[in-house]
């Protein structure tokens, strides 16, 4: 009971203060405030006292601080998350600028690759060009030498057939061997057409002559015909089934590749082929017969 009444002094107290503090003019709103002064204070059954609600003013001031905080808390977390986000910027353009640098150094690293490349490809193909162009002027100084080789060597040949002695008589004892009997043995004959053909199934007519085969050899045939033409009065080895001019233009086409004839290639068989024949056979230690005898044409490389 005595709480009661010490509260109810208190009240009292404090409601007389707030008259007095109170403006003028606000006597009404005052005795109403006055007036509904005892509902701030709620006595229990049990006898305890109730401290009233907070007032209205205290609630603002409470709301605005705890807006205020909420605020300050807020503007943190937007704070942090701004700076959240600007360090992962940096961290991605960090990360953006090294792949940026890596990528530029490679591509540095390749275009110095393939300009090495091409460097030395270029250095190849100059070198190759200059190992080409080495090996044709070399080429062409060979062949330029043996060219002039040749033409000398032609020149001393054919200048030693023109001195050349032709050989027109075969008894001698050098030629009685088995390669040279037909030379030692032979005598112009004197026939006509009829004992020819009787006596040789194998005749044919060449640059304005008859000649017949006889055991490897084409003789002219005398008498065969009254008009008949011998630049050659002499045996000319056969081979090939060939006729005697053949024979003798395939010797002159040797004898010009080896430099010793230098004259048409008619297949007569006249003074400048026997003095080339007579050349040849004297540089390779043949017996000069000045005529297309078997070991010539062998060495020659025909038969």
């Amino acid at each position: 009971m005595k709480h009661i009444v010490f509260l109810t002094c208190i009240g009292s107290l404090a409601l007389a203060l707030t008259a007095l503090g109170a403006p003028k003019g606000a006597s009404t709103h005052g005795s109403a405030r006055a007036r509904s002064a005892p509902k701030a204070h709620a006595i229990s059954a049990r006898g305890g006292a109730h401290v009233a609600s907070r007032p209205a003013s205290m609630r603002t001031g409470f709301s605005k601080a705890r807006s205020h905080q909420r605020a300050i808390a807020s503007t943190s977390r937007t704070n942090r998350m701004q700076a959240a986000r600007a360090r992962s910027t940096r961290t991605a353009n960090t990360r953006t600028a090294a792949v940026a640098r890596n990528r530029a150094a490679v591509s540095r690293e390749r275009s110095l690759a393939r300009a090495n490349a091409q460097r030395v490809n270029r250095n190849e193909a100059a070198r190759i060009r200059n190992a080409r162009g080495n090996a044709r002027i070399a080429r062409n100084n060979r062949a330029l030498n043996r060219q002039r080789n040749l033409t000398m060597a032609r020149n001393v040949a054919v200048n030693r057939a023109a001195n050349a002695r032709v050989v027109n008589n075969w008894r001698n004892a050098r030629f009685r061997g088995s390669n040279y009997a037909a030379f030692y043995n032979y005598n112009r004959q004197w026939h006509d057409r009829g004992w020819w053909r009787n006596h040789h199934s194998r005749i044919v007519f060449v640059l304005g002559g008859w000649w017949y085969w006889n055991a490897g050899y084409w003789y002219p045939a005398w008498g065969y015909d009254s008009n008949a033409y011998y630049p050659y009065d002499g045996p000319i080895y056969g081979y090939g089934e060939q006729a005697p001019d053949r024979i003798i233009v395939n010797v002159q086409v040797a004898l010009q590749r080896d430099g010793y004839y230098a004259g048409p290639t008619d297949g007569i068989l006249g003074s400048q082929t026997r003095e080339a024949l007579a050349a040849f056979q004297a540089d390779h230690g043949l017996t000069v017969t000045s005529a297309v005898d078997g070991p010539t044409l062998q060495t020659l490389g025909l038969a």
